[in-house]
């Protein structure tokens, strides 16, 4: 029985698997395909949507800290988008809006989900978006199908990575 799951274990730990875009990945890594120009802009939109219902949310529920702090991002969020823009329409591209926001499912709860509890939520969905945002952009940048916006992403990444880290060292905090 050691034998077989020994054997199993080797083969997976080897083996190129397929996803369903026809690209390679393999065992135990991220087996998310590589993402386009769109997606990359896609993804960047969404989470500027968020930036801005985060600032809804802490208009409505926040501190003075979480407001200022979330104007702060939305006004980031905004100088992005206008950038991004220009590249879109370089590129002529018609982003997916599909994707939601996750802001308000992150932050909505109980009405007493105001103060510390309103806080740690709010930094945690921060946390949550910046990492998958940054995930979305190492990904495009393995590689990338515009010069334009792969400059831009390298651009934005030490940026991300910063407010990121700032975001998880205050929910720590917190």
């Amino acid at each position: 029985m050691r034998i077989i799951v020994a054997t199993v274990l080797l083969l997976m730990s080897t083996a190129v698997l397929a996803d369903n875009s026809g690209e390679r990945t393999w065992a135990g890594h991220d087996s998310v395909r590589t993402p386009t120009a769109i997606d990359v802009i896609s993804g960047l939109y969404a989470f500027g949507r968020f930036q801005q219902g985060l600032l809804e949310s802490a208009d409505l529920r926040g501190n003075q800290e979480i407001k200022t702090l979330a104007i702060s991002r939305a006004e980031d969020a905004a100088k992005r988008d206008k950038a991004l823009k220009r590249i879109q329409q370089a590129i002529g591209a018609e982003p997916d809006v599909r994707k939601t926001s996750t802001a308000d499912a992150a932050l909505t709860g109980p009405d007493d989900s105001e103060g510390p509890a309103y806080v740690r939520q709010f930094y945690a969905a921060q946390v949550a978006e910046y990492e998958e945002t940054i995930a979305l952009l190492e990904r495009y940048l393995r590689a990338p199908d515009n010069d334009a916006l792969s400059a831009f992403a390298r651009e934005q990444l030490p940026i991300l990575r910063s407010q990121l880290r700032d975001a998880a060292r205050t929910m720590a905090d917190k």
